[in-house]
């Protein structure tokens, strides 16, 4: 166990160690349940029904995951001590990094099942099933855990390095820049770029096939899950992957780091938004404003003729 050693700014180091310990600690309390009882719904009654529900179970998984590891980062921060041990910690490390990175990808996978769900739909058919569904997601993880060894030893290796007794206590040195930052963050500005195009194809079809009228009723709506994952991404998984590659960006770790540990509580709030029965309705609008939009088009053009 390695106690805090106290320096110029003592006093303000353990605030913000307490501050981060609130925070954390707020996380595990929301997080836990929310996630908990999401991941049971949907499994017992959305599993088998749609791709999306396949995606959301393992966005669910991960965060629980992540959030399952907090109380003993929030046990460092409010005590100033790491009484479990060097593999403990790279377990906690990796389980956070791998939270941002599958997430990233599920809610990517998200955004583009709707985006052929509305704008493709026979054609992409026999592509949105719960089987490929389970199969990308597989893939997903194996991809993970493909990234994940060598990075533990590298990980590891670094610890040793800098003689590290402390989980956290030597982010300087355990935050070097190699490989594992450029790779997060090339994935997440990729998984970024992905959500950019699906949001604006997906408003450029909204603009093509809708009149003005239809667009102030609708076009939010149909709109809404694209905007919640463009904010996500934005908000809660960027400003950690720009942190990452700042060369003096190592005391902005720790507060990027909190917040891209927040969506983990906002995921369950967006479950309902991406589920079938949901989407299942705003399909149906989607086809009465395409068909009322080609009944306008053939009323323009008979008063033109």
């Amino acid at each position: 166990m390695v106690n805090i050693t106290s320096t110029g700014n003592g006093q303000e180091f353990d605030r913000s160690n307490m501050v981060y310990a609130m925070i954390f600690g707020c996380i595990v309390l929301f997080g836990l349940p929310l996630n908990a009882v999401s991941l049971w719904i949907l499994i017992r009654r959305h599993s088998n029904r749609c791709p999306s529900a396949v995606f959301m179970i393992n966005l669910a998984i991960s965060d629980l995951l992540l959030v399952i590891s907090l109380p003993m980062i929030v046990y460092f921060h409010a005590t100033g001590l790491w009484p479990f041990g060097v593999m403990v910690c790279v377990w906690i490390t990796m389980l956070f990094r791998n939270n941002i990175r599958s997430s990233a990808i599920f809610i990517t996978c998200i955004c583009v099942d709707r985006l052929l769900a509305l704008v493709f739909p026979l054609t992409t058919q026999h592509l949105r099933t719960t089987s490929n569904a389970s199969k990308a997601c597989i893939f997903v993880w194996l991809f993970i855990l493909a990234v994940s060894i060598p990075e533990s030893i590298d990980f590891i290796r670094s610890m040793r390095i800098c003689n590290a007794t402390s989980c956290f206590g030597n982010v300087a040195c355990q935050q070097q820049k190699h490989w594992t930052a450029y790779m997060q963050s090339v994935l997440v500005f990729s998984m970024l770029v992905v959500n950019i195009v699906s949001t604006g194809f997906m408003s450029w079809t909204l603009h093509k096939h809708l009149n003005d009228s239809v667009k102030v009723n609708s076009g939010m709506n149909v709109m809404l899950i694209f905007v919640v994952n463009l904010v996500m991404f934005v908000v809660f998984f960027s400003p950690l992957s720009v942190a990452l590659l700042i060369t003096n960006g190592k005391h902005a770790i720790k507060p990027t780091v909190c917040l891209a540990s927040l969506n983990c509580c906002l995921d369950p709030l967006f479950y309902y938004f991406s589920l079938d029965g949901f989407w299942k309705e705003k399909e149906n609008e989607w086809s009465a404003f395409k068909t009322t939009a080609a009944e306008f088009r053939e009323q323009s053009l008979e008063s033109k003729l």
